[in-house]
């Protein structure tokens, strides 16, 4: 799998944002996430830092965005910690995640299960922002 930096999407990135845990790739109406390798994600040390950055950035709540973990490196989240995400009255347009092989698929059906609406799966960033670009709806 490819990092956005080695796609010929990284033009198009609007603001990069570079953390110790990971990197936050902000496109027109989207974002990639690219999470270090062997961080456990949780709400408290990253996913609020990430989203306060990304609020003051972009003015919003989340509402027009589609948030893509593009899951380049093996690394573990706490699924229930979504919970604390809405809790603040955020959202999302959708959520996709890009993985592959069949710990990819135990991680999505895990977080599926704190995820208010429905996470879209795909192989390759590309699929994921061929999705957002040619689609850009919410997940029913």
């Amino acid at each position: 799998m490819l990092s956005i930096k080695q796609t010929d999407l990284y033009p198009e990135v609007v603001k990069e944002l570079n953390y110790p845990f990971g990197d936050i790739f902000i496109f027109k109406g989207y974002l990639v996430s690219e999470i270090k390798e062997g961080v456990t994600f949780n709400w408290e040390d990253h996913g609020k830092v990430i989203v306060e950055d990304v609020v003051a950035f972009l003015k919003t709540d989340g509402r027009d965005l589609v948030y893509i973990s593009n899951r380049i490196n093996a690394y573990s989240v706490v699924a229930a910690d979504w919970i604390k995400f809405f809790k603040r009255a955020y959202t999302l347009k959708a959520y996709c995640i890009v993985s592959q092989g069949k710990l990819g698929v135990m991680n999505y059906m895990v977080e599926n299960l704190f995820f208010s609406k429905k996470i879209k799966r795909f192989n390759t960033v590309f699929e994921a922002v061929n999705w957002v670009k040619n689609n850009m709806t919410e997940i029913e």
